[in-house]
């Protein structure tokens, strides 16, 4: 499914995905491999699969690498992910953005080491002046972090906020809101992310560990998603109606 089959209805297909890659660690360990094993196989896999959606048609990818809870993790795990940014990040975000997709990292990267913000700001750069199309890695990021950093810029500007004008300053700020959240290694919680962008997101879940969730499986998540209705809290009457008269 893709968006070149559902030109008559759009709405079946969703705009942006936003992912929460879990399972990279326990994936490895299952294996006997170390969990630094699952964080470079679920970096491949993120790649590939940022490829196949860009490729389907959507225009805007999530991808939820470093919550800043996950910062309170050993030393040792964490410089094994500071050292897969430093060798892969810009190379790999690179080959993304020449499809004319932009990068945007969210979060608080002030809270990582020096050197990996550096790579970091360099490969947004790189990719300053593509439009329309976005991958957004979320690193040292947490939800409610960044709604408490989007309500102190309103105070600090003397601003009384809209819900749109509001969004405008999360750091997905001119960026839609995610249609789809999908969430892999069998939990079922949306763990401090996108709290409220994701506010009419439909969710869809795996059992599969990241580095196992294949582009087939996004593939029938995207279809799963199409076989849904989204009400943002109208009867199915009414919608049925829309759908109705969007076919006149």
């Amino acid at each position: 499914m893709n968006r070149n089959t559902t030109e008559g209805d759009k709405s079946r297909f969703p705009r942006h995905i936003a992912i929460i890659m879990d399972g990279n660690g326990r994936w490895a360990k299952r294996r006997l491999m170390p969990r630094s094993f699952g964080h470079r196989q679920g970096m491949e896999r993120m790649i590939g699969l940022l490829e196949h959606a860009f490729d389907l048609g959507v225009d805007y990818v999530t991808v939820y690498a470093l919550s800043t809870e996950n910062l309170q993790r050993p030393a040792e795990e964490l410089e094994g992910l500071y050292q897969l940014i430093r060798k892969h990040f810009r190379e790999y975000m690179k080959k993304i953005c020449e499809r004319g997709v932009r990068l945007r990292v969210l979060g608080d990267t002030s809270l990582l080491p020096e050197d990996v913000r550096k790579i970091i700001a360099d490969s947004e750069a790189e990719s300053a002046e593509y439009r329309g199309r976005g991958i957004n890695v979320a690193l040292a990021y947490g939800s409610r972090a960044e709604i408490v950093r989007a309500a102190n810029l309103a105070v600090m500007r003397g601003e009384t906020v809209t819900e749109e004008s509001f969004a405008k300053l999360l750091y997905t700020g001119g960026q839609p809101d995610p249609d789809l959240v999908i969430r892999t290694g069998k939990e079922r919680r949306i763990s401090n992310f996108l709290l409220y962008q994701a506010a009419y997101a439909e969710f869809y879940f795996s059992d599969k560990m990241f580095p196992e969730f294949s582009d087939a499986d996004l593939d029938e998540a995207i279809a799963e998603y199409g076989r849904r209705t989204r009400r943002f809290g109208k009867t199915d009457e009414q919608c049925r109606e829309e759908e109705k008269n969007k076919k006149v």
